[in-house]
């Protein structure tokens, strides 16, 4: 076992941390606070070429994988800028692209989604339906001419009001239709500006640059041309979306909880009320940071080992379900013990640490909720009955 990072990827990691540093976590809360993307943010990522981290070069991307992905994020989340787009566009949709699109697809969306000119969301949680996407009943039927017309309902989308495409997941048969349940999806990339696509505004009580919407789709046509795969066959390859999600929110919480520990360690060592002594001289103080950093460290693990699996393509799901669970616990835990260091000032605009709270604390719930991913590991790994 190698645990040294090769060059290329310690230059990501790197760069995430120095523009990140760049613009720092004050540019990142003053957009939060306005639910506004911060444009001059992204416009230096997609300058700078680390939109593309996993496209091939010969699509205008860098040819990376999840790994180089998921060090991006971290590097970011790192010194407080979290930046939830890059797990729908640049990790689910656009490596999904490059993996199964076909070659016109490729090149219809990927050298526009490197340099920016295109902007992704992805669509698959339903209201009735939730963590249960065998449930979907959003649906593409024929059209007769070789097309087909969409019609449901989609909720809790990332950013789907800045998207010129979203991707997709529907049926193409209903679920009563079809002799086995994983049968009959289809996976489209979506015109965000065609005929009966709207949208309404999900408010959500935490400060996050990124806006939450819910989609409706009413006999939006399309075509064959807008398939990603094979129809009916979406299902097939939905899980290398699902899986690197889960691996990057991983670096997001990871990477939150180290900058909210490094925020309590300077504050500790600085703050003073008995005898003259830093508050970080206390045990009481220490232990809880202590722990909370080694379990920020063991996910942080656990995420590359998921990523490194998926990159070799290897089965990741079960890493990456660990991950998942191990860094939004590790995530809640980091920034709920800087806090509690903080006193009082935790709790104040001034000092922003509650601010951070509600992210990490929305990643045990979305987009897969704790109890779920540990029925999956449950069931999957260890052997257990299915439980549900």
């Amino acid at each position: 076992m190698d645990f040294n990072l090769t060059q290329e990827q310690r230059m990501i990691y790197e760069y995430g941390d120095r523009i990140s540093k760049q613009f720092d976590h004050n540019y990142w809360r003053g957009y939060a606070e306005k639910n506004e993307r911060p444009t001059e943010l992204y416009k230096q990522i997609t300058d700078d070429g680390f939109l593309g981290i996993m496209v091939p070069e010969a699509y205008g991307g860098a040819g990376q994988g999840m790994t180089e992905m998921l060090l991006f994020m971290e590097g970011l989340s790192n010194n407080g800028i979290p930046l939830l787009n890059l797990v729908v566009g640049p990790t689910m949709t656009m490596g999904l692209l490059a993996k199964h699109a076909s070659e016109d697809m490729k090149r219809r969306f990927l050298p526009g989604g490197c340099t920016g000119e295109i902007k992704f969301c992805f669509a698959i949680t339903e209201p009735n339906a939730g963590s249960n996407s065998i449930e979907i009943t959003s649906i593409a039927k024929s059209d007769g001419k070789g097309g087909f017309r969409l019609n449901g309902q989609k909720v809790f989308i990332t950013d789907a009001n800045c998207a010129d495409y979203a991707m997709v997941v529907t049926r193409t048969t209903a679920r009563a239709d079809v002799k086995k349940k994983t049968d009959g999806f289809t996976i489209f990339m979506v015109d965000m500006k065609k005929k009966g696509i709207s949208k309404t505004l999900i408010p959500v009580a935490f400060p996050v640059p990124e806006t939450q919407w819910q989609l409706f789709f009413d006999d939006v046509a399309l075509t064959e041309a807008d398939v990603l795969g094979e129809v009916g066959k979406g299902f097939n390859i939905l899980f290398d979306t699902l899986n690197p999600e889960r691996i990057i929110l991983s670096g997001l919480c990871t990477g939150v909880g180290r900058f909210a520990l490094k925020r309590a360690v300077a504050y500790a060592n600085d703050r003073k009320v008995f005898n003259n002594t830093p508050i970080g001289a206390y045990q009481g103080v220490q232990h809880p940071l202590a722990m909370a950093r080694s379990e920020i460290e063991m996910a942080s693990l656990m995420a590359l080992k998921a990523a490194w699996a998926f990159d070799q393509g290897l089965p990741a799901g079960e890493f990456a379900n660990m991950a998942k669970y191990a860094a939004a616990e590790a995530g809640i835990h980091a920034v709920d013990s800087a806090i509690q260091c903080f006193g009082g000032n935790g709790f104040t605009k001034e000092y922003g640490m509650y601010d951070l709270y509600g992210l990490v604390r929305l990643l045990r719930t979305a987009p897969l909720n704790r109890e779920m991913v540990l029925n999956h590991i449950a069931e999957h790994v260890m052997g257990l009955p299915r439980s549900y």
